[in-house]
């Protein structure tokens, strides 16, 4: 084996063949096929030929460094825009998304445990040290080829190569390029588009702050005034408008549904829906609990900082200037959450306050029913002289939806441990995830049993209703919600003179909006909840 890799043509080849893997790397899952071997990548005749004409000289080494830490830096980039589609079903933004890896670790360690979460991050790092090596003893090989005859020709033959590749980036961006050359500059694009991608976001940034800080109901007097009662604000982890339009899904969330309108019809209430756009798909439930309540388009972490330091009054801002007491009720948090400061809740209820004993059902600390026992117990059933104004956030339909709760008899749950039987139930997310068809089958399950568990509370307080509005925060992935769309439902549930005021977000009696019903944008929320609630014109600030 030493002797062959010695060979200088075997070398040589050798050396090929790892940067051209490198370059070929797709960034997304669908391009994950064999297909994606037969690309020819006009870098790769670039950088050897550019090597072979430089040689071992200063410059010929500043190439190789060059090439080296740009390669593995797109690479780098590459694993994560597949991450982040495979997930996110959008591509990875170096600026925005940089804060998401703790939170994938976080993640990790709470699937698969805190040393396996360790060992995989060790891992990737020693990986991308392996891929920078690789490269450079790639471009090394090449480099030691140079023969002063030939150096002429090799450098002629990398400004052609050079050329070709810009053209097919120019052909793809439309920049009238004339010709699609043959191959295709695969990974020079992905370099380009992060660079313009970065550049972006931060001029997106700077608009974005002035955004935020020009609030147009800064100062506003008279808000939420004709609420009389609890307004509780709960976000249905993962559910999405595929739930009433793919049938797959709707055979069972609607039926879920229209048999809950009919009992919580009998029972006085009344109903409304309709469908909201969410800044996100597939995960980060944040950027629409912030979109909702700060009324600004909140779609990457950038923009939620930035929203966070803004001063912007969010809606529990405005409640409780109106006078609520406002609280989150946050199941998933278990660690510091410090952006609560900034959101506008008096008291903030995460994963250890909620005095859940049961075993978790894996990454989910608790199901959905203990949940809203729990705002019950803490919150609502507590003395008070102020209306309360509640921020929920269900776990039980976020994945691996592994195992799924049954709604049990409220009077049954107590500290949890009834729980502990079902948290025990049924395959691991390892084996369940080798399927799509069972992942599909585990969330179509889970999102049934939190419909079950939202609307059986709001039947369960039938007599002294508070004002629900009931969301959802995201569609799950595409693989998974079998649509690409970001609408998710919204139903209000409450007494019938508050319902009625609904109608410029939930025009739909009941609690199944019809097929085809455009949605509202999420960030119009606020100033759409505060303009249904509030009796007199708003006195407005000027910007």
């Amino acid at each position: 084996m030493r002797g062959w890799i010695r060979n200088p043509l075997a070398r040589l080849g050798l050396a090929a063949v790892v940067l051209y893997l490198l370059l070929v790397q797709p960034n997304h899952p669908g391009a994950l096929t064999w297909g994606a071997l037969r690309v020819f990548p006009l870098e790769l005749p670039a950088i050897v030929l550019g090597l072979a004409a430089l040689g071992r000289g200063r410059v010929g080494l500043a190439l190789r460094g060059v090439v080296t830490m740009t390669l593995t830096t797109i690479v780098v980039l590459k694993s994560a825009d597949f991450a982040m589609f495979t997930a996110l079903s959008r591509g990875f933004n170096p600026v925005a998304d940089l804060p998401l890896i703790g939170a994938g670790l976080n993640l990790i360690a709470g699937s698969v445990g805190l040393l396996a979460a360790i060992g995989g991050g060790v891992a990737a790092v020693v990986l991308i040290g392996v891929i920078a090596a690789l490269v450079w003893w790639a471009c090394g090989v090449w480099a030691a080829s140079a023969r002063s005859r030939g150096r002429a020709f090799a450098g002629a033959g990398a400004v052609v190569f050079v050329a070709l590749s810009l053209a097919d980036i120019g052909a793809v961006r439309g920049w009238g390029v004339p010709f699609n050359p043959p191959g295709a500059a695969f990974t020079a694009r992905i370099g380009l588009e992060r660079v313009q991608l970065v550049r972006t976001t931060l001029d997106e940034l700077a608009v974005f702050r002035i955004a935020a800080v020009t609030d147009p109901y800064a100062g506003a007097t008279g808000l939420l005034d004709l609420i009389d009662r609890d307004v509780i604000l709960v976000f249905v982890e993962s559910y999405g408008r595929t739930s009433i339009d793919t049938p797959y899904y709707n055979d069972l969330h609607g039926a879920t549904l229209a048999a809950a309108e009919g009992r919580l019809s009998q029972r006085g209430l009344a109903m409304a829906s309709g469908y909201l756009g969410s800044p996100t798909r597939g995960g980060q439930s944040w950027l629409a609990h912030s979109s909702f309540a700060g009324g600004l388009w909140i779609n990457d972490q950038i923009r939620y900082r930035a929203a966070l330091i803004s001063k912007r009054k969010t809606l529990f801002h405005m409640a409780q200037g109106a006078g609520f007491q406002t609280a989150a009720v946050m199941p998933q948090i278990t660690m510091d959450w410090p952006e609560a400061a900034f959101m506008g809740f008096d008291r903030v209820f995460a994963a250890k306050d909620l005095g859940y004993r049961g075993l978790p059902f894996n990454w989910i600390e608790m199901p959905d029913q203990f949940t809203f026992a729990a705002l019950d117990r803490l919150l609502l059933d507590v003395p008070a002289t102020k209306h309360r104004f509640v921020q929920l956030a269900t776990g039980s339909s976020h994945a691996p939806w592994v195992p799924v709760p049954q709604l049990i008899d409220w009077d049954q749950i107590g500290d949890g441990t009834v729980f502990n039987e079902m948290a025990s139930a049924g395959d691991t997310p390892e084996v369940v995830w080798r399927d799509r068809d069972r992942v599909r089958a585990q969330y179509r399950l889970a999102i049934d049993y939190a419909l079950q568990a939202v609307l059986s509370y709001a039947e369960r307080h039938a007599d002294n209703p508070p004002l629900m509005i009931i969301l959802g925060d995201h569609q799950a992935a595409g693989f998974v919600a079998l649509d690409e769309g970001r609408d998710v439902p919204i139903h209000i549930i409450g007494p019938p003179e508050l319902v009625a005021r609904v109608a410029a977000f939930a025009p739909y009696v009941g609690l199944i909006p019809p097929p085809g019903a455009p949605s509202v944008s999420m960030d119009r929320m606020r100033d759409l909840v505060v303009q249904a609630f509030s009796s007199a014109p708003l006195a407005v600030a000027a910007p």
